[in-house]
């Protein structure tokens, strides 16, 4: 487990490696398209204090989004128990725990560190689960703070978005750039410097980068759920409850009433409803290869 939590926060590292590369990689386009650095310089300060604000703020929007309300012991007697009794076993501090008037099951975390964390569920969730199913899909949420997940997907949360408003604001630069400077050759202002292959060549990089961006997010974000699959299973010693839970979320799932695209990756199961698109670019791994990992670890229990 502390090999785990150590090699997420080497991820972290190399994820914002990888992001300041791609945006380093659309500033020097930027550079050789416009012969101006001022422009990167105020786009990536622009983009970056974006991203700042969105890592500070967006557990409180996800709560917004979602509908959630905050609650005390008395209000669900159950659910915070099985919260609280799930952080004096891993030693984790106890969260803000929120219930979502919604019939669809589900439930999240979010925060950006576990003294600051959020747990919420539905009560469609909380009608469908047994006791050690809900402490199964409460540990593996318990299992993102813990393994600082939710640092890592607001963090690459916030560097997707600001590369895709550095792509879109170079990309309508270099459009109305391009189109200004086409009534004038001598013009080496216009988009691409009065060069054709360096103007199409930057309009791919600037389409491109924002769909990579966002693949990876989605790849780094079904890889938490497996790890966070692993860390419920460890701290219950019961994998098989999680298996079950995760059987009863795609049998008895479907969409939430109140979907947010932006927050799809928080919850235990995709939230939004299916589509052709949703399926190609999922934040959750299936459910069917969660259940298969979760019954071979039960062979080892």
């Amino acid at each position: 487990m502390y090999r785990a939590i150590a090699a997420n926060k080497r991820n972290t590292v190399f994820i914002f490696l990888f992001f300041i590369v791609i945006i380093g990689l659309l500033g020097w386009l930027a550079a050789a398209i416009y012969h101006n650095v001022a422009i990167v310089v105020v786009t990536v300060a622009i983009a970056a204090l974006y991203a700042i604000i969105q890592y500070y703020s967006a557990s409180g929007e996800a709560v917004a989004a979602a509908g959630a309300v905050e609650i005390q012991k008395s209000d669900n007697p159950r659910l915070w128990n099985t919260v609280e009794n799930l952080t004096i076993a891993t030693g984790t501090p106890m969260p803000r725990v929120y219930i979502i008037n919604d019939p669809a099951p589900n439930a999240f975390a979010t925060g950006r560190n576990p003294e600051h964390a959020v747990v919420a569920a539905t009560t469609g969730l909380l009608e469908i689960m047994d006791d050690a199913e809900l402490e199964a899909v409460m540990a593996h949420e318990l299992g993102h703070v813990r393994n600082y997940d939710i640092r890592v997907s607001m963090i690459v949360f916030g560097l997707t978005v600001a590369i895709g408003f550095i792509a879109d604001f170079l990309l309508r630069m270099t459009l109305f750039g391009g189109l200004a400077g086409g009534g004038n050759r001598n013009n080496n202002n216009g988009g691409g410097g009065g060069n054709p292959v360096l103007l199409v060549f930057g309009l791919i990089a600037l389409i491109v980068a924002p769909l990579v961006a966002s693949l990876v997010q989605l790849a780094i974000s079904r890889q938490r759920e497996y790890l966070a699959d692993a860390t419920s299973a460890m701290t219950t010693r019961n994998p098989d409850a999680l298996a079950s839970a995760l059987a009863k979320l795609e049998a008895y799932g479907r969409p939430m009433r109140r979907q947010n695209s932006a927050m799809a990756h928080l919850w235990v199961a995709n939230p939004l409803k299916p589509t052709l698109m949703s399926r190609l670019f999922s934040t959750h791994p299936p459910i069917q290869e969660r259940i298969a990992r979760l019954q071979k670890m039960g062979g080892s229990f």
